[in-house]
Formats: structure tokens, C-alpha cells, sequence
């Protein structure tokens, strides 16, 4: 569930003007993500007779999931703020939003937010949709937390997903601190959401950000990169789409203590707080991951 870039911000730079042309891959990602946002949460058949099975098997047995910090979730609507890896599948990032749903039975709901190109691709998008995940979207995610829901954004997007298997234990939000400015429009607790675990179910050799740039897939992606991974089945392969089996990595995951943000309106065009709300969440997400990544003894076995 990688996020597009500056969630909860207008996409300024990929605004297209009247009439300009625009591709058949733009065009696919256009039509498949302009569909009504899904607010009814989880298809609660599909997550009963096909999710749930599945995916409690895997948290439980495969990714032996670890998750703390129940307690320190506000009883409010909350924007959620994690980092999350692994490539194209983001392990931690699924594993955290079934967890959730696990938890609360439906009394809850948690949206989890994706790139436009996976909302777009076929069965995956889907896949998605089924499970109440919605686009990274200012109006989604406003739509989302108004009507009472809690939602989950990973700020750093597809180059935090992407990133290299060296900086795994980095918190990087890459600057993008649309999520600062939607918490104090929506007058929501930011939450926090540190991680460990997820990067080794697959390894990232080089984010590939010139193969993006020189073929020209980073645009039409509306991304940076284009990793090199070694995992399985390829020991080697250039992933844009998943091209790998996520590895039976332990994840561990924490919920940290909540961030309450100035509502007043006004706020989210200060500059100055805005900037020290963003480093205080990275700072905290920073500080978890730390604490994380010193229970783990090896990659993959934790």
C-alpha cells in the first residue's frame, strides 16, 4: 500500500491543462482512480470468507507480527503516520492495517491509503477497493476522516517503500508535510506508526532512480524509482509492479504516543508550525524504529 507523493496536497506538478494529450497509461490510472471513494470500509463477506483466513495465517505464522501501542490510540478519528517498505508489496504496511481490523471487528474503521498506479492495476486495485483501502487524496483522506473514520498515510510514498535495504532503519518522510496541513483542516491527533522488519522481505539493492529517469517510467509513474531487488523467485529483477514473494520476515510494529495539532485553519499555512509538527512526528517514528531494530538479531529471522 505505497502512498502517492504529498498525500492530503494538490497535485501540482501532474495537473494536466485543458486539452493537453495525455497518455493511454495516464489515461488507465485517470479512469480506475476516479471512481467514488469507498467510505462503507472493508467488503465484510470478501474478509470473512477470503481476507481474514489468509491473512491472519500470515500475521500470525509467516510475518510472526509483533504489535504494540494499542492503548495509545486516541478514541477519535486519527491520522495514522507511518513509513513502510519492502518494495512494491509493503508487508508492514498490510500486516498494520489488518491488525487493526482484526482488533476492532469492523467497529473501527481504518483506511489504508495507495499510489495511484496500484489503485489502477488491475485485480490489485480491486483487491485494494475490497478492502476499504482509498487513493492517497486530499479529498479522499478529508472524506475518509469526516465521516468519522481513522485513516493510514506513508508520507515518503513509493521512494520510502523503495528505498535501499542499507537505509532500512531510516525514517524518511522525505519532506512531504501535506499530512501536517490535513490533521489541522480535519481536526484530527496525528498518530505515529514506527516499524521494523518489512524491508527484509525483500532486498533492495539500488532505488534505481536513474533507470527512472533515463527510460522515462519515473514520469509516467508519477515516481522516483525504479528498484533493483534480489529475492524470490528472481535473485535479480527491476520491480515497478511486484516482481517478488515477500519474504518470512518478522515484523514488529509499535503505535506511538499521539501528536495533537492546532485546529484553527490558519495554522496550516504557518510555515514554521507546520515544519515542527513534521519533525516531530519523523522524530518520534525515528526514535521507534530505533527501539525496534535493536530486538532484531538477523534479517528475515528477526
Amino acid at each position: 500500500m505505497t502512498t502517492s507523493t504529498e498525500q492530503a496536497e494538490p497535485q501540482r506538478a501532474t495537473t494536466r491543462k485543458a486539452g493537453a494529450p495525455r497518455g493511454g497509461l495516464q489515461q488507465l490510472i485517470a479512469r480506475r482512480t476516479a471512481a467514488p471513494t469507498q467510505l462503507s470500509g472493508p467488503n465484510e463477506k470478501f474478509m470473512r470468507y477470503v481476507q481474514d483466513p489468509i491473512w491472519n495465517f500470515l500475521c500470525d505464522h509467516y510475518f510472526r507480527l509483533e504489535i504494540d501501542g494499542w492503548h495509545r490510540v486516541p478514541a477519535e478519528p486519527s491520522l495514522l503516520i507511518g513509513i513502510h517498505s519492502g518494495g512494491a508489496l509493503t508487508m508492514d504496511a498490510w500486516t498494520l492495517v489488518h491488525a487493526w481490523q482484526r482488533r476492532f471487528a469492523g467497529q473501527r474503521v481504518l483506511h489504508g491509503t495507495a499510489h495511484d498506479v496500484l489503485m489502477a492495476a488491475p485485480l490489485l486495485g480491486d483487491y485494494f477497493r475490497a478492502l476499504g483501502v482509498i487513493p492517497a487524496s486530499r479529498d479522499g483522506v478529508t472524506a475518509a476522516l469526516a465521516a468519522g473514520h481513522d485513516v493510514v498515510v506513508w508520507p515518503g510514498g513509493e521512494q520510502d517503500a523503495m528505498r535501499n535495504w542499507r537505509h532500512r532503519d531510516k525514517a524518511l518522510l522525505f519532506g512531504r508535510k501535506g499530512f501536517v496541513r490535513q490533521a489541522i483542516r480535519s481536526g484530527v491527533p496525528i498518530v505515529p506508526v514506527a516499524t521494523v522488519g518489512g524491508h527484509d522481505t525483500v532486498f533492495v539493492l539500488s532505488e534505481g532512480r536513474f533507470l527512472a529517469r533515463w527510460t522515462g517510467l519515473g514520469k509516467r509513474l508519477r515516481g522516483a524509482t525504479m528498484p533493483i531487488i534480489a529475492g524470490f523467485p528472481f535473485p535479480l529483477a527491476i520491480e515497478v509492479l511486484p516482481a517478488h514473494l515477500p519474504l518470512p520476515a518478522k515484523i514488529r510494529t509499535e503505535f506511538l504516543d499521539p501528536i495533537e495539532v492546532d485546529t484553527d485553519p490558519a495554522r496550516a499555512d504557518d510555515t514554521e508550525y507546520v515544519d515542527s509538527v513534521y519533525d516531530q512526528v519523523e522524530c518520534a517514528i525515528q526514535n521507534g524504529v530505533d527501539r525496534l531494530a535493536k530486538r532484531r538479531s538477523f534479517p528475515v529471522l528477526g
